[in-house]
């Protein structure tokens, strides 16, 4: 079993309907929701709040939970002397978000671009995991639950798989839907 992460992220609407997503300057460089790791001393919707203003400049106001998204690695094999084991599993708490000024209330950090993005005109370089959580957020789902691996997010744009296909039903681990498509 791998280590788990815990991580909070947003998906902003403004009152035109845009979306705010923030692209990483470094590694893959997909955009994404904006969020962070949750800390020890706060609670995940402290976590959103706190990560999205750190992270895109605007202080928001949070609706709901959208879900819960565990991203899981491939199984590793024991890691060679001195090193590292493999990436941690994360499990993104996504909630539902407004901004709460009509202008950022500070500056994005280093390596986040935020942009705001209509609905209708996202990029094709989202992470899996935004995909999925966007599509929940903007049909209204609420309490999700869902369930991607490291290898959904090496798959190009495009390539025909269902990122957002429907969330796990309540009861059934996300490995047993995959098998009943099988």
């Amino acid at each position: 079993m791998s280590p788990l992460t815990w991580a909070v992220a947003a998906v902003v609407t403004d009152r035109s309907g845009r979306l705010l997503l923030c692209r990483r300057t470094e590694g893959a460089r997909r955009w994404g929701l904006p969020g962070g790791r949750l800390r020890h001393d706060e609670s995940p919707a402290d976590a959103a709040v706190r990560a999205v203003r750190a992270e895109t400049g605007w202080a928001v106001e949070l609706t709901d939970l959208v879900g819960l998204y565990r991203v899981t690695g491939p199984p590793a094999p024991a890691p060679p002397a001195g090193r590292c084991g493999a990436r941690p599993d994360v499990l993104v708490h996504v909630f539902r978000a407004g901004p709460a000024d009509v202008e950022p209330a500070g500056e994005p950090v280093a390596g986040c671009l935020p942009r705001w993005w209509p609905p209708q005109e996202l990029p094709d370089v989202l992470t899996p995991t935004t995909r999925a959580a966007i599509a929940d957020a903007l049909a209204g789902r609420a309490g999700v639950l869902r369930h991607t691996t490291a290898a959904d997010a090496l798959m190009p744009p495009g390539d025909g798989k269902p990122v957002d296909a429907k969330p796990t039903p309540p009861g059934q681990r996300a490995s047993e839907q995959a098998d009943s498509k099988r």
